[in-house]
């Protein structure tokens, strides 16, 4: 089984989420993710970080393409 690290699947929902808000730029779409990413500094419990950030960061792009 190859595990990913935080990192690689952060970097991974940023290219999924440019994908997918096609209409925001790139740039743009790396900022809003690692804005989401940074809420989440420090915190002790990790495994749910990249699945909060995902649906953060979706509800952000959304507001941003209405």
């Amino acid at each position: 089984m190859i595990e990913l690290s935080e990192q690689q699947i952060i970097d991974q929902l940023v290219q999924r989420l440019a994908s997918t808000h096609s209409h925001i730029g790139p740039a743009h779409v790396n900022r809003v993710v690692h804005e989401e990413y940074a809420r989440f500094q420090g915190r002790p419990i990790r495994d749910y970080i990249p699945l909060f950030v995902e649906r953060n960061a979706s509800t952000e792009l959304a507001k941003l393409g209405a």
